[in-house]
């Protein structure tokens, strides 16, 4: 194998040595050794062979998917990569391992083009300045010409260009400069492989003619309707079927095409265009007509099938329907009974209220007769106290009650939760006991020859990447500080541990008592055996409840105008100067905590 090319070999040792973000610069040398004028055939073919050989070109493919908004050159190093790489690979011939080059470097090199593309395309489009917008579009179109050279030298690729998502997304524009260039990269793929359309999924190449269409009835630009018009007289040309797709998929074409874009100066191509769609037309209208009488005959023929059935269910339909009317009339009648009944219940609930109201006003107004008349405002004052204590009481109760019953749905939720977890973790512990273990399976032997591999790598490695040396007293250091760690990592598992237990602990205790609180009978069912769970053995706990409990008594038998001050205030809190005793000391059984 003769010597590999020292500039090219230079630019790889560069390359490897420098940073990531040095790399788009340097591979610019590869353009002037491509287009050295003393490079015959055999040279130039040699000279691309050792760029492959040595990753330069694998290395102009991945940076092109880079940010070049922060590399050295900006987007105009990016397009300048996009032809080298073309220019690389064209005239390539790849000797060792070709699939991989035919099958996965080919491919990658088309996506990043056209991501590249698409970059510029967006930037294009959101430039202000007149100037960036036409250095950007220089660079679209460079990147433009490399994918039409690439697939240029390799047909194949066509396919695979005309499949991609980049692709269809760039031809998708309405920008007329950028769209422009598309369909005539669009051209350059059917000047080169005209079955590609043949060769393509059916959902690309109708993707592709809506987007023609849609170009042709979007706009008024003679530019973008001559491109598009001379585009479809392409594939109308090449094959039948296509031209018959167009037909059929877009009958409005024909008619958009005379009246739209007839003396816009692409007279001579438009006109070819409409000859191919009216002949085509022509030669389809007696297969039209022929398939119109068969579609008349069979529809005529079910339509009788179709009558004669109706015909024969004819009775049948007439009962359903007499049935059907006699089920609603019925229905009717019973919501009309129905609200009569309503109506004759709300009438007389309203008299029993009315005889309500009339006695009550008249039981008052003897009671007022019967009081003397220095009384009445007291007697009148009593009966409102009594009236809005009877309602909060009503309130209160029918509170506490829907408390306690959502506290004891999410009580048992959470109870049953706690079973199950508790159920689950046991299974999975005689799951892991079960487990059996892995038997050992012994490391297989090398090689002489891959031994000496192995220890020519290490050997290599460790020259590129020399240890740090480290004294005697420095690993004594770092060896007690790592010491130091581990006793307070495991000092503080230990207190985890033990706060951990006092939860578990708490968490019981706290269960247990509102069990017994939950499972507590009514005072009217209690014995001895009941009281004798909530009473402490201890003497100052039980004295101290007795005080409570008879402070509670008193502040309950307290006339109504001491209370008139605490009336929205809750049942279970009593005023600090009545109760002098704290509830939160009272004894409950469980068990005890520490």
């Amino acid at each position: 194998m003769a010597a590999a090319d020292p500039r090219v070999l230079a630019v790889a040792a560069r390359v490897a040595e420098s940073r990531e973000r040095d790399v788009p610069a340097l591979l610019l040398a590869l353009k002037e050794i491509l287009n050295t004028p003393s490079l015959g055939r055999k040279e130039s073919e040699k000279v691309k062979q050792d760029i492959y050989y040595y990753d330069l070109a694998q290395y102009c493919v991945l940076v092109l998917r880079q940010d070049f908004s922060r590399v050295r050159g900006g987007w105009a190093t990016a397009a300048q990569l996009a032809e080298i790489l073309s220019h690389c690979c064209v005239g390539l011939e790849v000797k060792e391992d070709p699939e991989e080059f035919y099958t996965k470097f080919l491919p990658s090199a088309i996506d990043n083009l056209l991501l590249l593309g698409r970059r510029l395309q967006a930037r294009f489009m959101r430039a202000v300045k007149d100037e960036e917008k036409q250095d950007f579009l220089r660079c679209f179109r460079t990147v433009t010409d490399a994918i039409c050279w690439l697939f240029g030298g390799h047909i194949q690729l066509t396919k695979h260009v005309l499949q991609n998502d980049h692709f269809l997304q760039l031809l998708v524009t309405d920008d007329v400069e950028t769209a422009v260039i598309m369909m005539s990269v669009l051209h350059s793929i059917l000047g080169v492989n005209s079955s590609v359309l043949l060769q393509v999924d059916e959902e690309t190449l109708h993707s592709v003619l809506d987007e023609l269409v849609y170009k042709l009835s979007s706009t008024t630009n003679p530019v973008i309707g001559n491109a598009a018009t001379k585009l479809l007289l392409l594939i109308a040309k090449f094959c039948n079927q296509l031209l018959n797709l167009l037909t059929t998929r877009y009958k409005g074409l024909k008619v958009l095409l005379s009246k739209q874009w007839i003396g816009k100066g692409f007279d001579r191509d438009l006109s070819q265009l409409l000859d191919l769609l009216y002949l085509e037309q022509s030669s389809g209208k007696k297969e039209m007509q022929r398939l119109h009488q068969a579609a008349c005959i069979i529809q005529a023929a079910w339509r009788g099938f179709q009558t004669r059935k109706r015909l024969k269910k004819l009775p049948q339909a007439v009962t359903i329907l007499q049935r059907s009317f006699r089920a609603k009339r019925e229905q009717e009648r019973q919501h009309l009974e129905k609200q009569k009944e309503d109506e004759a219940l709300k009438l007389q609930m309203q008299l029993q209220r009315q005889r309500a109201m009339r006695l009550f006003h008249e039981r008052q107004l003897a009671l007022l007769e019967i009081i003397h008349a220095s009384q009445v405002n007291k007697h009148l004052q009593e009966m409102e106290v009594k009236s809005a204590l009877t309602i909060q009481r009503f309130w209160r109760g029918y509170r506490a009650r829907r408390s306690f019953h959502q506290h004891r749905q999410s009580l048992k939720e959470y109870k049953a939760a706690v079973i199950i977890q508790r159920a689950a973790c046991k299974f999975l512990e005689k799951q892991r006991s079960k487990r059996p273990l892995s038997p050992w399976k012994d490391p297989k032997g090398l090689t002489d020859e891959q031994r000496l591999a192995l220890q020519q790598k290490v050997d290599d490695y460790i020259k590129l990447h020399p240890a740090s040396q480290m004294s005697e007293e420095m690993s004594k250091e770092l060896h007690m500080q790592a010491q130091e760690k581990l006793a307070q990592f495991m000092l503080r598992s230990k207190l985890d541990q033990r706060a951990a237990q006092r939860r578990e602990t708490l968490l019981a205790q706290v269960n247990t008592d509102v069990e017994l609180l939950m499972n507590a009978p009514r005072l009217a069912e209690t014995t001895e055996k009941d009281l004798a769970v909530f009473m402490s053995r201890s003497v100052p706990v039980a004295t101290k409840a007795k005080q409570s409990h008879n402070a509670m008594l008193k502040y309950a038998r307290w006339p109504w105008w001491k209370k008139l001050g605490d009336e929205f205030v809750e049942d279970d809190v009593i005023p600090d100067d009545a109760l002098n005793a704290e509830l939160g000391s009272l004894f409950i059984g469980g068990r005890k905590s520490y």
